[in-house]
């Protein structure tokens, strides 16, 4: 049975683990070994932005959890994106991974949920994103839930650059 809880720090080992493998099954075919090594050493482990963003109040976590093992997440934040993108009472999902093993199970619609949830009692008007151009799986699920595109984004993976599309869905 699945359940939902905040993240907290004793989550981060396992957490990062979840959310390293997650990134390496969808994009490991999309970037060189050399790019995506950059991009994880930057990302994830020790001294990855997503341990760092875990005690920072500035992002917040849902897990969805099996037992001990942890079946996906997401992670709200405070828009991270440029200038002009976001206005001033809007909020961003950073990321909603999904581990291979629960895919088409509810989770991310659980964790989608939570997360326009929260945004709106966080006083937010809009909920913004950024999804790979071609990761259409993804773009489907969030248009299905009524987000638009509206720009795009330079993403880094180590030396390559990627388009991101930004999506937003108001409040």
């Amino acid at each position: 049975m699945i359940e939902y809880l905040e993240a907290a720090p004793a989550d981060g080992p396992a957490l990062d683990a979840m959310a390293r493998t997650c990134w390496e099954d969808t994009f490991r075919h999309s970037c060189s070994a050399e790019d995506m090594a950059l991009y994880l050493d930057q990302a994830y482990g020790p001294s990855g932005a997503l341990l760092r963003h875990l005690t920072d109040p500035a992002h917040r976590f849902r897990l969805a959890k099996d037992g001990d093992a942890i079946a996906g997440y997401a992670k709200l934040s405070e828009p991270w994106l440029p200038d002009g993108v976001a206005g001033p009472r809007a909020r961003q999902l950073s990321q909603l991974y999904v581990a291979r093993r629960w895919q088409g199970a509810g989770i991310a619609q659980a964790l989608m949920d939570w997360t326009i949830g929260t945004a709106r009692d966080l006083g937010a008007d809009e909920l913004l994103l950024t999804v790979w151009e071609e990761n259409h799986r993804a773009f489907r699920f969030y248009k299905r839930y009524g987000f638009e595109h509206i720009g795009d984004y330079a993403f880094q993976t180590g030396n390559q650059t990627d388009r991101d599309l930004i999506m937003r869905l108001p409040l």
